[in-house]
């Protein structure tokens, strides 16, 4: 018996990489999947190979920066199975580039596929789901987005602007029996091979060896699968509205924003009464979490 016996899921994004491991991870675990990505090649090939694999899948080639695209899948999904369970938004695109040389359409281009794409991901899956009963949504996001990222100012916006997405929709779709938490998988990828190369750059200035992606706190995207596999699962039911990062060996979950310091003032606040009070307060530092222990 799977974990994910039954369930009819949704991956955008998911002909290479990370996505492609989810996949097949979740179809290896007994889920019907609706493959996709912007290539029709891709996506038939990832298809034929989970049905070669004895699992169920159907392919929809088109890009989720398209409201077309996620309303197709949502559909396909509905017509083939009678429905949709989980709905897993991971495609994406990087344009790195500092802020100060990066173009209007390069920061574009990665809010249209990650922003756009999770708000229309929401939007139709929603929809279906509060029909047939309630579902999950699952946003995959980055630490960029929870922490900032050199060069990567498009996608550090896009990724904490779906949580923002993430947090409306539990506020909104909560009393329809529909789920949306997110996760921030670490995996060794093409689309993180830069880090890898930056490394081994690093490494070979001071004379020494290249550390091994393992080391540096990077699954490999089988491993990394896992932990969508259980987030999808009954096993994940309890969880809502809950941001969880997994590299194949540490996870841990992320905290909300929350105020600091609350301090409420008899009358208005002066812009001395401002500067006497946060002159004692400690600024909030920015989190940038281990990734190996």
């Amino acid at each position: 018996m799977g974990h994910l016996d039954g369930k009819r899921i949704v991956i955008t994004g998911s002909t290479r990489g990370l996505g492609r491991a989810f996949a097949e991870e979740m179809a290896r675990a007994g889920a019907r999947v609706v493959v996709n990505g912007t290539q029709a090649a891709l996506v038939d090939e990832v298809v034929a190979g989970i049905r070669a694999a004895g699992g169920t899948a159907i392919g929809l080639a088109g890009s989720i920066a398209e409201e077309s695209t996620a309303a197709r899948l949502v559909a396909a999904c509905v017509d083939n199975w009678g429905g949709i369970d989980t709905i897993v938004h991971n495609a994406g695109i990087v344009r790195d580039k500092t802020l100060l040389k990066m173009t209007a359409e390069e920061f574009d281009d990665v809010i249209a596929v990650h922003l756009r794409g999770a708000f229309f991901c929401i939007k139709h899956a929603g929809i279906a789901m509060k029909a047939g009963g309630g579902g999950h949504i699952i946003l995959v996001i980055s630490g960029s987005g929870l922490a900032g990222g050199f060069g990567q100012g498009n996608y550090a916006a896009a990724k904490e602007g779906m949580m923002g997405l993430l947090r409306t929709a539990a506020l909104e779709l909560t009393k329809s029996g529909i789920r949306c938490n997110a996760l921030w998988p670490i995996a060794e990828t093409d689309m993180t091979q830069v880090v890898f190369e930056r490394a081994a750059a690093t490494a070979e200035a001071a004379g020494q060896p290249a550390p091994r992606p393992v080391d540096m706190g990077f699954g490999k995207p089988r491993e990394v699968a896992q932990g969508m596999v259980w987030l999808a699962s009954d096993k994940a039911a309890h969880l809502q509205s809950q941001c969880v990062t997994f590299n194949g060996r540490k996870t841990a979950l992320w905290s909300h924003p929350a105020e600091t310091g609350v301090t409420f003032h008899a009358g208005p606040w002066s812009v001395e009464d401002l500067a006497a009070h946060y002159a004692e307060v400690a600024q909030q530092p920015i989190w940038r979490p281990r990734m190996v222990e």
